[in-house]
């Protein structure tokens, strides 16, 4: 990580001469530039609120009743934003939007206990008492079902909460215990697991296993991290000591569902583990991600019979890994739905023409959008006009997805605005192919109350709940009609079902951008009134107030 060392420099203008001049202008101006240019985006958000300037001090006294006045600094639980101000509610966010309405610490806030049951506004252990009664129903409808109802397992260890950074940063790392810990006191609250679902035995990968996907050098790497205190392979990705079992646990949990779930000894699952996966390829861990945990379960499941595989990602972020992993494999079909802006966005990869290599063309499928903000409608849109004719096509015997919950509502990395109904009916969608067949993997997600309600949307469809949503009336946004569009001319050449569902949607493109645009026109003329207005009054009232000002001076 690249670290600011501003000794040199500044230590020169503040120890040389007091009389500035254009060199130590200069040299100050250079200096500050070089600073800006040399940071990284955590580097940025850290100096956010560096109040310490460069400017010379030395004429600066005190006054001599001066109260030093602190400053409180605090980090939201829910999705470790910063917060300056002496308040109860984490306020960098807009609550009703971006759903955060976390209280200041951890000794206060109930998600860690109730999960997303417990009131965002309530600072009290227990929960709300209409939440209570939801709950509490919720728990006696699962009670009926525990001895019969067992064909959802889920995957989890305590073991993985021992991953966590070691060294003390300004800001915390937001892939962190309290992930799982916030899910799983979700499911615990609303009677789902334990309860309907049942859990599976934790096994650490093997070595023979993880060396089907990546390569040694890597493993030893991983490995290497347990006789370590604090590590890092990157710089946002990190380890400790406990961190190369907890990825062990982690992909051995995914094998073992996928084995499960293909022989029929489960319906289908949730892997409940971190650290994460898809990020991390052949040769190389980054992006929080030590093994990837998907290309893993793929592995096993084709060990255990599948012929082939699907993985749907719609983390926010390209899994760039599992997409180096199987880009010359025709047996694997990766379809990657994030946000890709240009390139801009991290990781960079995941371009629409980026469709898989040496024969495997059109074995990786990606739907780049173009902007932060996408939502539940173009999500569905492209389940309905890209994923699923792909899929169905390719007809897949297993299908995995990597749940990435950073799209999600109020993440603080993501920015976008899937909400758990958005999951749940997407999950639903996959759960129609390769006959049920299906594990629903854990990626990223990293608000709390986010996370932890779009998990339990995602579970309840496992266990047979049908989600709440009209598919009749989808409609998505213009950018993103404009990506489907782009993915199905790119990808139609590979996968013939396309061909029809280009032309119709190129067809209706007026009628969707016409939709579109009417309302975008309505928004404009219920806020705004007509600009030639809005110049011929500006300019009526310039002239009033100079006449009246003239009129002032003339009696003075």
């Amino acid at each position: 990580m690249t670290r600011l060392n501003n000794g040199g420099s500044e230590n020169h203008l503040h120890n040389g001469d007091s009389t500035p001049n254009s060199n130590a202008e200069d040299a100050t101006k250079s200096a500050k530039e070089k600073r800006y240019s040399d940071m990284t985006l955590e580097d940025m958000y850290n100096t956010q609120y560096d109040f310490n300037d460069e400017d010379d001090d030395s004429d600066w006294e005190p006054f001599e009743n001066h109260h030093v006045v602190e400053i409180v600094k605090w980090f939201c639980v829910n999705c470790t934003m910063v917060n300056l101000d002496d308040v109860d509610y984490c306020n960098q966010l807009d609550m009703q939007y971006f759903g955060c309405r976390c209280v200041v610490n951890i000794k206060k806030s109930g998600i860690l206990k109730h999960g997303f049951f417990a009131s965002p506004f309530s600072q009290e252990e227990g929960l709300p008492q209409n939440e209570t009664e939801v709950a509490e129903r919720q728990k006696g409808s699962c009670l009926q079902t525990i001895a019969t109802d067992k064909s959802t397992a889920i995957g989890f260890d305590e073991r993985m909460l021992l991953h966590e950074e070691v060294e003390m940063k300004s800001h915390p790392h937001p892939e962190r215990p309290d992930r799982l810990r916030a899910i799983a006191a979700s499911l615990s609250t609303a009677g789902i697991f334990p309860g309907r679902c049942h859990p599976i035995l934790a096994r650490e990968i093997k070595r023979e296993e993880l060396k089907m996907v990546h390569s040694l050098e890597n493993i030893e790497a991983v490995e290497l991290t347990s006789h370590i205190l604090s590590s890092y392979f990157t710089p946002d990705t990190y380890a400790n000591q406990y961190s190369a079992r907890a990825a062990r646990l982690a992909a051995g949990l995914c094998a073992d569902l996928a084995s499960a779930i293909y022989s029929g000894s489960a319906k289908n699952g949730f892997a409940l583990v971190r650290p994460p996966g898809h990020h991390a390829g052949v040769k190389h861990s980054m992006g929080f991600c030590l093994h990837n945990n998907a290309a893993i379960a793929a592995c096993a499941a084709q060990v255990a019979g599948a012929k082939k595989v699907l993985i749907v990602d719609w983390d926010v972020h390209h899994g760039n890994g599992t997409q180096e992993i199987f880009e010359k494999n025709k047996s694997v079909l990766y379809i990657s739905l994030h946000r890709h802006e240009g390139g801009k966005f991290y990781p960079g990869t995941g371009a629409a023409d980026e469709v898989g290599t040496m024969g495997a063309e059109g074995y990786c499928v990606n739907v780049p959008w173009s902007r932060g903000g996408v939502g539940d409608n173009d999500y569905v849109f492209a389940f309905q006009h890209a994923v699923l004719p792909i899929a169905s096509e390719f007809a897949p015997d297993f299908t995995i997805i990597s749940a990435g919950f950073d799209a999600a509502r109020g993440d603080p990395l993501g920015c976008c605005d899937v909400t758990p109904a958005g999951y749940a009916q997407m999950t639903q969608m996959c759960g129609a192919l390769s006959g049920g067949k299906l594990l629903v993997i854990l990626e990223g997600g990293y608000n709390l109350r986010s996370i932890s309600s779009s998990a339990t949307a995602v579970i309840k469809v496992l266990l047979g709940e049908s989600p709440q949503c009209n598919l009749d009336r989808i409609v998505p946004t213009k950018a993103g009609l404009r990506t489907v569009l782009e993915v199905l001319k790119i990808q139609k050449k590979y996968w013939p079902a396309l061909e029809l569902n280009f032309s119709k949607l190129q067809s209706e493109w007026g009628s969707y951008a016409f939709h579109h645009a009417k309302k975008q026109r309505r928004k404009r003329r219920l806020a705004a009134v007509p600009t030639w207005w809005k110049l011929g009054r500006k300019r009526l009232l310039y002239r009033v107030l100079c006449k009246q000002l003239h009129l002032q001076l003339k009696w003075c």
